[in-house]
């Protein structure tokens, strides 16, 4: 016994002959509350014995006659794989007429000329001892007959016209019929009242052996093969029947159980013949065990009722026929504990933000705790809508932020006691590269820098390496390392290649990469540089079926170093003109070993690279076809989903013709339901990238594998993967449905979930259809108009914006999956309060008067409640409006031509006076200051008052007096006066200027010999203004 295990080890090398340890084994495990037992474990040696020496006479034959030169191999352990072949250990040809029958006779339809020779040798080989016996050499000679007379075909094997054949389920069931005749006959094959089954039938051996795997006992039946040549046909019939070894329906599974609780064992068990069911205690036959009272056996299952401790033991349910037994071990422990929790306390547990958290809680009690989780010390039972509760006791967190950091709180609960424990959650922030190094191109002897600039959490210890071509730095002084760059000094054509910056933590890692290129320098004076010439002399040697070794001699490189060469291939048989890349060696080496693959007629072609570029492809070279060999790779991107409610959908991406490895590329497609005990069901397609599987239950998980296989073998076992049955629409509406009104504008609906059995789907959300009421009267004039929310996942609450103030609306809820909508819940109708009301559609002025206005509006498009006033207000704009008049380009253009008015006016006056004398008026303008005119109020922004009273009169007339220097109104012949008096002013309504002010003007000191009437350019502006 191997020490601390209940391994059995046997040195047969050191301890006797094998033969000694022949026999049957069995294990039993054995505590204080019960005993298990292993299956029977059959052991015997292994035999490869030697042919009995026998005497072979030569064998001559006439050409045309039938022949079976048998093997009669020696009985061995395991049995031995026959194959013939001759003195040169090459196999002897075999086709429709010559052929080797399952027994591992050679069979000849009919014998020729050519089939005369000496070495017909038959060997056995006997893989577990690894050894090869070989039989005797038969030597057969072929005369040549004068005629060769035709015959209909007969049966070599099997004899007669009929005989039966029994194979077990899920073995391959192999038929074979082996003609004589001449001209050599030809096997069809044919199942009486049936079809052989596409998927899983195969012909071996030129149609003489008909193979069907995984058979079952729909396999059973009468098969036909028929010998069919130019002269007749012959038929035997085979019947079939298919037995089956006990295989289970439901294994016996661990009942852990608290005193005074019912349970039950169940074993349940098929096969052909009905496989009988018994059962052990402890690995003593039940019948003869102390009765317990607790325990009644009901054929295949074992009822417990009001269990007590003592009913604890281990039992055994034996299903046997006369093709085999299954066994099943399962312990019925009587517990009554109350709940511990395994998991350490105050375990800390660092999450970085964004990705999943799991916080364990193991647990152990009788009965079964249930569990439930807390955050915070005060915090209520965390809810599934946020979190994932998994069976184990495990919570998840789907994506942790930021405020999932803190305490969490694990409670188990049972009948006898409850448990908790703490366990703490932190948060780290990802570690990001946010400074990557960068591609170089730099010449031998420079130096080169890469910078590559990391940021992560405080709180985590950051390490920084460099790796060159996904390996260490070479340890070179030359490479240097400080802070966030690496820095190579002396480049050498060896530093070209990949560097890549890997930032470590103890949660996390990233990584990036640049790529270094190493040219030569610059000569001076610089020769003329040019991409190599194409190699050529290509040679393919050492020739093997999974590779070769290729050599050529280079071009010349034309002043710069052959820094690679690049090799590709081209397959003849699957993708002729296409060429592919196979590999590449440094530019110092001019041979490659090359991997291949089976199944593949190759052609290969060299090219050169330097700093400037790439040649020409060389000339091809010779082809090499490589043997075929059974694939080493399965279909990728295997997916199981439905696409109607009963079916499954496998799908694959099939291999290429460079990946079959040979020919007859074949798919076995396998599934079964993940959650049952159902065994593998499998068919094999060919030329199809989909199988579809009907009559599947709605929804339910499937186990799914997808399997290569041509006509030498299958590849290796496929990965498993997980898929589902098609989804159909869901079942159950939502129900409690309420509505919470937040305000005029939004609303929040809550509704209890459905189950999840009842969504036939993968759950996608609930959808909510609201729509405002309408009066019957504006319903009949437009079609209602529904509004869609949906919120993804299993929330059970959402909110509801934007509504319409003072309204009443109606709303249902349905749960969505990946077929669609469910039933419509009840539907809920709500009130929204009142809201502001929108502004009035219109305003409109009308009947102005010179004090008075009339204003006219519409009522608002929206009132969103009932209506209670308006409110009005207003102020006056005429500040405003002639600021903005004085910004229009028409205004500017106007007081221009205005101005230059008023200067040619002023040059006529100017020379008048010249003429006629001096004009005193500064008493004139002390005397007529106009009273009336007011300053604008600058504390409110609003005008003055302005003065239009009737007993405002212009300045009368006076003469031009040449004595006194003053000039009187009457005498003027120049006075401006008449330009800005006596009109009033108007404005059209759009504010512009139709007429002159009305106001006064006021009167400037005069200097010099100006006159005092005429008004400046300045005052002529302010006036306007």
């Amino acid at each position: 016994m191997k020490p601390g295990s209940g391994t059995l080890i046997i040195n047969i090398m050191s301890e006797g002959k094998a033969e000694t340890y022949e026999g049957v084994y069995q294990c039993t495990a054995r505590n204080e509350r019960g005993a298990a037992i292993s299956n029977n474990i059959i052991v015997r040696p292994s035999r490869s014995p030697l042919w009995t020496k026998e005497k072979l006479k030569p064998i001559i034959l006439p050409s045309g006659q039938s022949l079976i030169l048998s093997c009669r191999p020696p009985i061995g352990l395991p049995p031995a794989i026959i194959f013939w072949m001759d003195n040169s250990f090459q196999r002897l040809p075999q086709n429709e007429r010559v052929s080797q029958g399952l027994n591992g006779d050679l069979y000849f339809s009919n014998v020729l000329p050519e089939d005369t020779r000496d070495d017909y040798i038959c060997y056995a080989r006997f893989n577990h001892t690894q050894t090869i016996q070989q039989k005797q050499p038969i030597s057969l000679k072929v005369i040549l007959a004068k005629s060769n007379r035709e015959r209909p075909p007969t049966f070599l094997t099997p004899e007669g016209n009929a005989s039966n054949k029994e194979e077990l389920r899920g073995n391959v069931l192999s038929l074979e019929c082996i003609a004589e005749g001449l001209p050599t006959p030809l096997i069809y094959w044919i199942k009486e009242d049936g079809i052989l089954p596409i998927n899983r039938t195969f012909y071996r051996n030129f149609q003489k052996t008909l193979q069907i795997i995984q058979v079952s006992e729909a396999d059973s039946g009468n098969y036909q093969c028929i010998a069919k040549n130019a002269l007749g046909a012959i038929h035997h019939t085979i019947s079939v029947t298919v037995k089956a070894a006990p295989y289970w329906i439901m294994a016996p599974q661990n009942l852990v159980l608290s005193p005074g609780e019912d349970g039950a064992l169940i074993c349940r068990a098929n096969g052909n013949p009905k496989p009988r069911i018994s059962w052990l205690s402890n690995g003593v036959p039940i019948e003869i065990v102390p009765d317990d009272p607790s325990r009644k056996i009901n054929g295949d299952t074992i009822i417990f009722s009001n269990v007590q401790e003592r009913s604890s033991a281990v039992y055994q349910c034996n299903a046997s026929n006369e093709y085999g037994y299954l066994l099943g071990n399962a312990f019925v422990n009587v517990l009554a504990e109350p709940p511990r929790i395994l998991t350490s306390a105050d375990t800390l547990y660092q999450v970085i933000a964004n990705r999943p958290a799991l916080l364990d809680c193991a647990f152990f009690g009788s009965p079964l705790p249930t569990i439930e989780w807390f955050k915070g010390t005060k915090g209520s039972a965390l809810r599934e809508d946020i979190y994932v509760f998994h069976e184990n006791g495990t919570l998840e967190i789907p994506v942790a932020q930021k405020d999932s950091t803190g305490t969490y709180t694990c409670v188990a609960r049972n009948k006898l006691g409850m448990a908790k424990n703490e366990v703490h959650l932190e948060i780290k922030e990802p570690t990001r590269i946010i400074k990557q190094p960068e591609y170089a191109v730099v010449q031998r002897g420079s130096t080169v820098s890469f910078e590559c600039k990391v940021k992560h959490d405080h709180t985590l210890i950051l390490t920084v390496i460099w790796l060159k071509d996904n390996g260490e730095l070479p340890s070179d002084g030359r490479f240097t390392i400080d802070k966030d760059h690496l820095e190579v000094a002396d480049v050498s054509d060896s530093d070209g290649g990949t560097y890549t910056c890997v930032a470590n933590t103890t949660l996390d890692s990233v990584s990036a990469s640049a790529v270094l290129s190493v040219v030569a320098p610059t000569p001076t004076p610089a020769p003329i540089y040019d991409v190599p010439n194409p190699p050529f002399d290509l040679e393919l040697t050492d020739q093997l079926d999974k590779s070769v070794q290729l050599s050529w001699t280079p071009g010349d490189d034309n002043n710069s170093p052959i820094t690679k060469f690049i090799i590709e291939y081209e397959d003849a048989m699957h993708e002729a003109g296409l060429w592919h890349y196979q590999a590449e060696v440094p530019g110092t080496q001019t041979t490659a070993q090359l991997k291949l693959s089976p199944y593949v007629n190759y052609s290969f072609r060299v090219m050169a690279e330097n700093s400037l570029g790439r040649s020409l492809p060389s000339e091809t070279s010779e082809q090499y076809f490589t043997k075929a060999a059974e694939p080493d790779k399965n279909p990728m991107i295997v997916e199981g989903l439905g696409s109607e409610p009963d079916n499954l959908v496998i799908t694959w991406q099939p291999l290429n013709g460079f990946e079959s490895n040979g020919p007859g590329l074949q798919y076995k497609v396998s599934w079964r339901q993940k959650d049952g005990d159902d065994e593998w069901t499998s068919v094999v397609v060919a030329n199809v990238s989909k199988y579809i599987v009907s009559g599947t239950p709605t929804f339910v998980p499937y186990l799914i594998k997808v399997q290569a296989l041509n006509d030498v073998g299958f590849a290796p076992e496929p990965a498993v993967v997980m898929g589902h049955s098609g989804e159909d629409l869901p079942m159950v509406a939502p129900g409690n449905v309420h509505v919470n009104v937040v305000n005029s504008t939004l609303a929040e609906v809550h509704w209890d979930p459905v189950p999840l059995k009842s969504v036939r789907g993968h759950l996608q959300g609930y959808r909510i259809y609201y729509w405002k009421s309408q009066s019957s009267s504006k319903r009949n004039r437009r079609h209602i108009e529904k509004k869609i929310l949906t919120f993804q996942g299993s929330k059970t609450h959402g909110m509801l914006p934007g509504l319409e103030p003072f309204s009443h609306y109606t709303l249902h809820v349905r749960v969505v999956n990946g077929k669609g909508e469910g039933p419509a819940s009840p539907t809920r109708v709500f009130h929204t309060p009142e809201g502001v009301p929108s502004a009035p559609s219109s305003l409109k002025i009308i009947n102005p008067t010179l004090d008075s206005l009339t204003l006219e509006w519409d009522p608002p498009s929206h009132p969103n409640g009932i209506l209670t006033e308006y409110t009005l207000k207003y102020q006056p704009t005429m500040a405003s409006r002639q600021v903005d008049i004085a910004t229009q380009g028409w205004f500017i253009g106007l007081m221009c031509a205005v101005a230059l008015l008023i200067l040619i006016l002023l040059i006529v006056c100017f020379i008048r006076r010249n003429k006629g004398g001096k004009y005193p008026v500064k008493e004139k303008e002390d005397a007529h200051a106009d009273p009336e005119i007011q300053p604008m109020k600058e504390d409110d922004g609003t005008f003055g008052e302005y003065s239009d009273a009737e007993d405002h009169k212009p300045l009368k007339k006076g003469s031009r007096t040449p004595s006194d220097r003053t000039v009187k109104k009457e005498d003027s012949d120049d006075s401006l006066v008449d330009y800005g008096e006596g009109v009033n002013g108007q404005f059209n309504e759009d504010g512009s200027f139709i007429g002159q002010y009305s106001g006064k003007k006021e009167k400037e000191p005069a200097e010099g010999n100006e006159s005092s009437e005429a008004p400046s350019p300045v005052n002529a502006m302010n006036s306007f203004v």
